[in-house]
């Protein structure tokens, strides 16, 4: 994928990975080669910190929603044998079989995630144009419904955690809302220093919680060991039969075990597959399962304690310490999804799909430590404004999901393409991607009861990115088809050179979206200047379909003749461009760049709308709006300040 010169991709791209945290460990996966068991480890703990979060804090709220929606209809034995039983094969099921052993052999590049993905399935042999069209329509659904649940996420953990307050006593319990908005924005606030330090804190802490909820799970099942008969799928199967719309109902809060199970493959590509493969298997599963069981124990020692199922497992001595510590552990999984948005947001401005933004590195040493001061106050307000308006982690229990399911189906059919066509698994992917199918439509299906509920809203952010990022791609295509129309060849205008009146002393870069055209920016500088330099660089930035770009590919010159060089520089999707030390990697080609004597050229374009827009009116003004309130290229590509010139001229689209 091409850049336009301002720092835009081509529309109609597919983007290549999703939610990402901590790119410094997909570097370490690869220097730590030399000791093989320590790095594993060592990843596996890095893991814990950031993949698991989510998934590792439903036992807050996902049984106690089950249990409560099948309540009243079916004997409070069968609804806890039953919704337990459902959990268990849904951990098994969907996060184990379909994302740990199936879905993560799945990777592009060594990156996974539904982008990642849509990519790996677009490459397939044997598809139709229209096919491919339907994936990269797959792509941006599934990123928009990640941004849709990346604002649920953190108010629904922060406010079940810190509802524990009021548990032992209800004085507490007018605290809970003020406290979980001051943690919340007081979390949103620090993100423009960073999370270098603390996020060191988070593996361990991690740790301490798996280890805290499996021996509090374990005692609890130590008094009522018959609740392990559980695991056995026919109290399931029964609650199904007895109550077939309860249990359907019920789905949709059993879903919220498995949220943040699209991590585990979106991550692969930073700690590799083995080592979220093992702390899942090892580390994170069993505690989860002992757990959810003692829930269940101690719900069936006293049926009133479903409304706090998983503070009714600590002894009175440890209540307080434990809603400490799993506030922490919210917190760590809200970092976690924050990160997750930032770059991903990364990722969709490198590759056309959203407007540039200001993207700050707040690390020196970690390249996935980044700050994205838009998103981040669009997801502050949106978060906020959930807080606000459900109040309670019920009433947020009854409106999550329904983003995560619909990202779940996106990848499973991706998967089933990719199995069928790559692996050459032919009608084996029909039958096991199918069957997996099935069963992500089921918990989809049950979810869409929730949109009356609350359901909306992060259908409602969905929706709006999508249309934003749609305007935008659509609204690109257009802009550069009459940036191209207007433009020359680049052999017609050095053929011409010679007969320009005056040749200046100096160097001038223009950036350009084609090799081959003369970009705007240096025709309205011969018009208005009447003036050409010594020596032009014509500057093109290409954003491949991989992460990261090896230094041996990163530039491209060509000697262009009459004084004129073309200069190709290659990014990966998690690199940020810098254009300076781009070319200051030139001068082993015979390009010497001197960045504080070149002058850059960038054009300017005010756009304006056409009789009759192609895309309609209010879209058309809307990427107009977009547009205007993009980053400057010039910051986008780390340009001197004092030497860029910006050459304007209008547009209509």
């Amino acid at each position: 994928m091409t850049t336009d010169g301002t720092g835009q991709g081509d529309a109609g791209q597919i983007p290549t990975d999703t939610k990402v945290t901590e790119l410094s460990a997909h570097k370490s996966s690869q220097s730590a080669q030399g000791h093989p068991r320590q790095s594993q480890i060592m990843l596996a703990l890095g893991a814990l910190g950031v993949v698991f979060g989510d998934i590792g804090t439903s036992p807050l709220y996902a049984l106690r929603a089950s249990v409560v929606s099948t309540q009243g209809h079916v004997a409070a034995e069968v609804a806890v044998m039953g919704a337990l039983s459902l959990i268990f094969w849904a951990l098994i099921i969907v996060v184990t079989v379909k994302y740990v052993a199936l879905i993560m052999r799945a990777d592009n590049n060594g990156e996974g995630g539904v982008l990642a993905l849509a990519a790996l399935a677009h490459r397939s042999g044997n598809l139709g144009r229209r096919s491919k069209a339907a994936i990269g329509i797959a792509a941006v659904i599934g990123l928009a419904l990640f941004i849709g649940d990346g604002m649920i996420t953190p108010a629904i953990s922060v406010l079940s955690a810190l509802e524990g307050l009021s548990v032992e006593s209800r004085a507490f319990a007018p605290l809970v809302l003020p406290i979980s908005l001051a943690v919340l924005i007081g979390l949103f606030l620090m993100q423009s220093s960073g999370t270098t330090r603390i996020g060191r804190l988070f593996g361990p802490i991690m740790v301490l919680w798996f280890i805290c909820i499996g021996v509090l799970g374990f005692v609890a099942i130590l008094h009522f060991p018959h609740i392990l008969t559980a695991i056995d799928p026919r109290y399931a199967i029964t609650l199904f039969v007895d109550e077939p719309w309860s249990a359907f109902v019920a789905l949709g809060s059993v879903v919220l075990a498995v949220t943040g199970c699209e991590a585990l493959y979106a991550d692969m590509g930073h700690f590799g597959r083995r080592p979220i493969q093992y702390a899942w298997l090892i580390v994170v599963l069993p505690p989860l399962v002992l757990n959810y069981f003692g829930q269940g124990a101690a719900i069936l020692a006293n049926p009133a304690a479903a409304s706090f199922a998983f503070y009714a497992l600590a002894p009175h001595w440890a209540h307080y310490p434990l809603v400490a510590l799993a506030t922490i552990a919210t917190i760590i999984a809200s970092q976690a999804v924050i990160s997750g948005v930032f770059s991903i947001t990364q990722q969709a401005v490198q590759l056309g799909q959203l407007p540039r933004m200001e993207i700050r590195h707040t690390s020196a040493t970690e390249s996935g430590q980044i700050y994205v001061p838009k998103m981040n106050t669009y997801l502050c307000v949106g978060v906020v404004l959930i807080v606000l308006i459900f109040k309670s982690s019920d009433a947020l229990a009854a409106a999550y999901g329904i983003a995560v399911t619909g990202v779940m189906v996106i990848s499973t059919i991706l998967a089933g393409v990719v199995a069928a066509r790559q692996w050459g698994w032919g009608k084996y992917a029909i039958l096991i991607f199918g069957a997996l199918g099935l069963v992500d439509l089921a918990f989809l299906s049950s979810n869409t009861l929730k949109i009356v509920q609350g359901g909306w809203f992060p259908l409602l952010v969905a929706i709006a990115v999508f249309v934003i990022m749609e305007t935008w791609r659509r609204g690109r295509r257009i802009h550069l088809e009459r940036i191209r129309n207007e433009s020359m060849p680049i052999e017609l205008l050095i053929e011409r050179a010679d007969k320009h009146p005056m040749r200046v002393a100096g160097i001038a870069v223009f950036m350009t979206a084609r090799n081959d055209r003369v970009p705007g920016s240096l025709l309205h500088n011969l018009k208005h200047n009447k003036v050409l330099h010594e020596r032009i660089v014509l500057l093109h930035v290409e954003v491949e379909n991989t992460p990261f770009v090896s230094a041996s590919r990163r530039v491209e010159v060509t000697k262009l003749g009459k004084g004129f060089f073309g200069v190709q520089v290659r990014y990966g999707f998690f690199e940020t461009p810098d254009v300076p030390a781009a070319l200051q990697a030139a001068r082993p080609f015979g390009l010497v760049v001197d960045i504080e004597t070149a002058t850059f050229f960038i054009g300017h374009e005010t756009l304006v709308p056409a009789g009759h827009p192609e895309m309609g009116r209010w879209r058309t003004w809307l990427y107009i709006w977009l547009a205007q309130n993009a980053l400057s290229p010039a910051k986008f590509y780390h340009l001197p300040t004092n030497r860029v010139i910006e050459l304007g001229t209008q547009i209509s689209i």
